[in-house]
């Protein structure tokens, strides 16, 4: 594995020291040892030691770190220090499971934290500060090829944590090469109705997860087309899945970033109330909800810097890439700023309008006028259109 940055640094050295890493009984697992196996960069330090809690919470203050007992029942610490954030889990094995939940017991066998893993590339390890991979399960070369391999059988390991369907798809998004692993296909295909036991807001963290993927469309395809989405979301359809897809092409095209959730607006039937349907559902933020609406209504007067003036920047370009702008026109404008209204209400009482409600709707129809005419800055035009306004 390549070297890790953050193990050179004081604090870094100072933590491997204090959980005794050189002699292995601490160690880099899950994520970050698969993301730095394949270059990506990742933001998470996740350790596995053999330490107990409270030995762990012991040594980290001993050493000058801070130690916050995030999860101490299920054995995890997080240790906290100027320049790094790190969770430390002790090794633990499954003795019950509850779909979402687990009743575990600390232990000091490695193969079998590894194997309660969901993934075999998730459950490597690596030798800290030096990098030395353990691998029980193939992670390395599924990981590799391209595929997403559940530990053991599928079905029981969905059965443990149901959630796993959900990052089934999301890892093949984000790793996989080809046609997934047909034995995990196969069993969340099965227990697709597993879904409708999760929490709406952890299938809207997967969801966004996965649309967050540099080509999320054939996979999101594949889930339609299995019934995988149908508990949950039956909104999503191959119709959805194509315009999904010639989203991302346009993001592209335009030199965007993928944007989560203008591409859950893509995915969903051009509707502005099913998109508010379906953000309500998933328990989106009110300012998700109102964004994934308006990006699906029809722009009133099909004008981008409209758009951008009455809803905001990122609604006017989630309209035109959801629409039939230009991509290079799009690219232009993504830094446009609206113009502001040049008149007040008091500007209209000057010209002789009496204080009171109507100065409000005056100075509403002027807005009007002012926006259909292209937002006019020119003396002679404002005051033509505030004639107007107040004729």
């Amino acid at each position: 594995m390549p070297p890790q940055p953050w193990t050179t640094g004081e604090d870094g050295r100072s933590l491997l020291s204090a959980l005794d890493a050189a002699s292995g009984r601490t160690r880099l697992v899950g994520g970050a040892v698969r993301d730095a196996l394949t270059g990506r960069a990742t933001s998470d330090i996740d350790l596995a030691t053999e330490f107990a809690p409270d030995d762990v919470m012991a040594r980290l203050q001993k050493a000058g770190l801070k130690a916050i007992p995030t999860g101490l029942a299920h054995g995890t610490v997080t240790a906290v220090a100027d320049d790094l954030v790190a969770e430390v889990t002790t090794l633990r094995r499954d003795v019950t499971s509850y779909g979402r939940h687990a009743d575990v017991a600390f232990t000091d066998d490695w193969r079998e934290d590894a194997r309660r893993r969901d993934f075999t590339f998730n459950a490597m390890n690596a030798f800290l500060p030096e990098g030395a991979v353990t691998d029980y399960f193939g992670g390395l070369d599924d990981l590799k090829a391209g595929r997403v391999r559940f530990i053991g059988d599928a079905y029981e390991r969905i059965a443990e944590d149901h959630l796993r369907i959900l990052r089934f798809f999301r890892f093949h998004a984000r790793f996989g090469e080809g046609q997934p692993d047909t034995d995990g296909l196969d069993a969340c295909t099965a227990r697709a109705n597993d879904l409708m036991a999760l929490s709406r807001e952890r299938v809207a963290q997967e969801l966004l997860k996965l649309l967050a993927a540099a080509k999320p469309s054939p996979t999101m395809g594949l889930m339609v087309a299995h019934g995988v989405w149908r508990p949950v979301l039956p909104e999503f359809t191959p119709a959805g899945t194509d315009r999904l897809e010639r989203l991302v092409k346009r993001e592209d095209e335009a030199g965007l970033d993928g944007d989560p959730l203008r591409r859950l607006a893509a995915a969903l039937p051009p509707d502005p109330e099913t998109g508010l349907l379906v953000a309500k559902r998933l328990k989106l933020s009110k300012a998700q909800q109102l964004r994934t609406a308006k990006a699906l209504a029809r722009s009133p007067s099909h004008s981008f810097a409209a758009d951008a003036y009455y809803d905001g920047l990122e609604t006017a370009l989630d309209r035109a890439l959801l629409g039939d702008m230009e991509p290079e026109e799009i690219a232009a404008r993504t830094s446009f700023v609206p113009p502001v209204l040049p008149i007040k209400g008091r500007d209209l009482i000057a010209r002789g309008l009496a204080p009171g409600p109507e100065v409000s709707e005056r100075l509403k129809r002027f807005e009007t006028m002012w926006v259909e005419a292209g937002f006019p800055d020119d003396t002679g035009q404002v005051d033509a259109l505030i004639a107007r306004a107040l004729s």
